[in-house]
């Protein structure tokens, strides 16, 4: 097995590959793994005045001379738009910005292309958005914490499960980042949304989405649970409420869990 940290996409993302392989694949799975996500910055960081998204909102690259990465995300981010009612907009703040759907698109695609490579018990972690394979051991399953808005140091929840993807979106780490689209004004009522699913860019993008709704996106979320698409979730309020569909893969041994926000069942 192999345990790697690397700083790219502005956060720290840890690679770990529990699949019994020689040190020489499971450093080259690494190797390839890093070089895709230092890709992915290249193309799509906001703050690198040469990325291509940044070349593309200045209008000094048009989107067919664009690459097909890049096309297909901003397809996939005009489809959520339609899918959320505008909740979800790669422009939501005034400039184009597909990082609420690009991160864990990204991370999907890493984990795709480890399990066609032969991997299939891993976990690859972008700073809280998750897409895990298989399993850490024969016998245990993979636990992904869902961070106490309020108390850093604990998990609000814990989920646990084999192939799954966790995504988070919070105002506590980086403030009121999220634009509510249709006012325009930083998105308040939600202090913490998490999706777990099958796909980590469409996890990522309805965390965004729903927090961008406000209360509206508990309604939304619960909805989506109830849809069979396969997307649970938790969410809390700026006034410390606590919601969960049904189906969350909560750890049911979780030692860190406290009453406190008090989860109600949605």
């Amino acid at each position: 097995m192999v345990y790697h940290v690397e700083d790219v996409m502005g956060t720290a993302v840890t690679i770990e590959i529990t699949d019994p392989f020689p040190a020489a694949t499971l450093a080259a799975l690494v190797e390839r793994t890093c070089a895709w996500l230092h890709e992915v910055d290249r193309r799509f960081s906001t703050y690198r005045d040469d990325s291509e998204i940044r070349r593309l909102d200045r209008g000094e690259l048009s989107l067919a001379d664009c690459s097909p990465d890049t096309r297909a995300v901003l397809d996939a981010c005009e489809a959520l738009r339609r899918e959320t009612g505008g909740a979800f907009d790669a422009r939501a703040a005034g400039r184009l910005d597909p990082s609420g759907y690009v991160k864990g698109w990204s991370v999907e695609i890493a984990s795709a292309r480890l399990a066609r490579a032969g991997s299939l018990n891993h976990c690859v972690n972008a700073g809280g958005d998750v897409r895990s394979r298989g399993r850490p051991e024969p016998d245990r399953d993979w636990r992904v914490g869902i961070r106490h808005p309020w108390r850093p140091d604990r998990s609000a929840w814990v989920v646990a499960g084999t192939d799954f993807a966790v995504a988070t979106s919070g105002t506590y780490e980086r403030g009121l980042h999220v634009i509510e689209p249709h006012s325009g004004e930083p998105a308040r009522a939600l202090r913490s949304v998490t999706v777990t699913g099958p796909d980590l860019g469409l996890a990522d993008a309805y965390a965004t989405a729903a927090l961008a709704m406000g209360t509206d996106g508990l309604l939304w979320l619960a909805r989506l649970a109830d849809s069979g698409s396969g997307y649970e979730s938790a969410a809390i309020t700026s006034d410390g409420h606590a919601y969960t569909s049904g189906g969350l893969p909560l750890a049911e041994d979780d030692p860190e869990r406290e009453p406190e926000p008090a989860a109600a069942r949605s």
